[in-house]
């Protein structure tokens, strides 16, 4: 039985304009088992088939000021206590992990990030429910300008970019939000590897606001896959 949590996630950037300039549909499409993914996003007010309406970002940027917020709403599965969930720098070949959800957090935790230079930082801070400061971490290197997600636990380590994966798997599936939702992101995730899983995409989802898609291209890729191997 699956456990629902919502963590908040706000991070100091830029109000910039989230466009869709970079945004293309995934080739090919990844199926989608059971309902769960879409009876969730309809709840939430999406209009998004979960089947076709799959985007190629995989990672994403802030831009030059730090002072907007983007939030991150999580349902998690039942490796709720032990997935973490947090953030690395998209173009390293082998990138180091930046926590934002321990496995502990819970329903109504949130966390503020803010990304910095002099020197390149960002600095996270955790609250439970009651807004109680819970811990306060820096992580130095962090790039705004191109970050991807990640989500480890007992199935494994995965990333929101394919080439990472093992066989390159769709460990998360991105979605662009429309209606009152437009501009923001949709991040979901299997939190075991897809080849043994249930492949239903709804043990964590990540709702991404203010942050924009880096341009995925042929020649990014394959420099990446370069650097990964």
């Amino acid at each position: 039985m699956k456990r629902v949590a919502t963590l908040v996630f706000s991070a100091a950037m830029l109000v910039a304009l989230t466009s869709s300039a970079f945004a293309a549909l995934r080739v090919p499409q990844i199926a989608v088992s059971g309902g769960s993914l879409q009876g969730y996003l309809n709840s939430q007010g999406e209009s998004i088939n979960v089947l076709t309406d799959q985007n190629a970002v995989q990672s994403w940027s802030t831009t030059v000021s730090n002072n907007s917020t983007f939030s991150l709403q999580i349902e998690l599965a039942g490796n709720a206590a032990s997935n973490t969930i947090g953030i690395y720098n998209a173009a390293a070949g082998s990138p180091a992990l930046y926590q934002v959800f321990p496995g502990a957090a819970a329903t109504g935790w949130f966390a503020t990030a803010s990304f910095r230079n002099f020197p390149t930082r960002v600095v996270v801070n955790l609250f439970d429910a009651n807004a109680a400061l819970q811990g306060t971490t820096t992580y130095l290197g962090a790039d705004r300008t191109n970050f991807g997600y990640y989500l480890s636990g007992p199935g494994g380590l995965f990333y929101s970019q394919d080439v990472r994966n093992a066989g390159s798997a769709a460990q998360a599936l991105t979605y662009a939000g429309n209606g009152f939702n437009s501009g923001s992101w949709w991040l979901c995730w299997e939190d075991s590897p897809v080849a043994s899983s249930d492949m239903d995409y709804d043990d964590a989802v990540l709702f991404l606001e203010s942050v924009n898609p880096t341009p995925v291209s042929t020649t990014t890729w394959g420099q990446l896959k370069a650097r990964v191997r």
